[in-house]
């Protein structure tokens, strides 16, 4: 049943070797309660994102979706926190989440506690409410190149200035990697791939912000 694995209510435990000024941050990628998924949540264009970055059995399929499209789609990358805004005043955020066992959405908040733990409440029409607390397994995610355009700073050019007296072409510089996250790897596979990297950059994230 794919509810426990994305977005099931239960409870979970802790990580504790992060710097408290970061307790309000949400982003990072998360374990889920029964260990079987991490949700990376990432800031893009101004809201909260979630997305599966790791699944313990690989392979799994958004099969519950009503929509026969979307039926064969991979649930790894697939957005399960959606389009959550800051509440005034309080380090919560409040959007949609995505149910991938009955493919619905639902009301949902989002709540660091400490620097540990992330609280997931759920609700149906603003009852049949449930949670579960997600426990941290990588820190916070900087902001992409993406985040970055979206909060209003200058596009990156590609190019460096060039330097006082030379003349000529500037020089082309890289772009910069998308961030990966820890906590990823599939145990037993030390250093394995990250597959999802920057989830602002995820077609089903970025169609949406934008």
């Amino acid at each position: 049943m794919r509810l426990a694995l994305y977005t099931g209510l239960i409870l979970a435990g802790g990580y504790t070797c992060l710097n408290p000024a970061l307790a309000a941050d949400p982003t990072g990628d998360w374990r889920v309660a029964d260990g079987v998924a991490n949700i990376r949540v990432a800031q893009c264009n101004g809201s909260m994102w979630g997305a599966v970055s790791w699944e313990k059995q690989p392979g799994g399929r958004d099969e519950n979706n009503p929509d026969a499209s979307k039926k064969t789609r991979p649930t790894l990358g697939m957005a399960t926190l959606i389009d959550m805004k800051k509440k005034p005043g309080a380090d919560q955020w409040e959007g949609q989440v995505y149910n991938a066992k009955d493919g619905q959405l639902y009301s949902a908040t989002i709540t660091p506690v400490g620097t540990d733990q992330l609280e997931i409440k759920g609700c149906v029409m603003r009852f049949l409410c449930g949670g579960e607390t997600w426990t941290r397994v990588s820190p916070p995610i900087p902001l992409s190149s993406a985040n970055a355009m979206a909060k209003g700073a200058p596009k990156p050019t590609g190019a460096a200035p060039k330097a006082p007296g030379t003349t000529g072409a500037t020089v082309a510089q890289p772009a910069p990697a998308a961030p990966k996250a820890a906590g990823t790897a599939k145990p037993g596979q030390k250093g394995a791939a990250d597959q999802v990297g920057d989830i602002c950059l995820l077609p089903e994230i970025a169609g949406f912000a934008h």
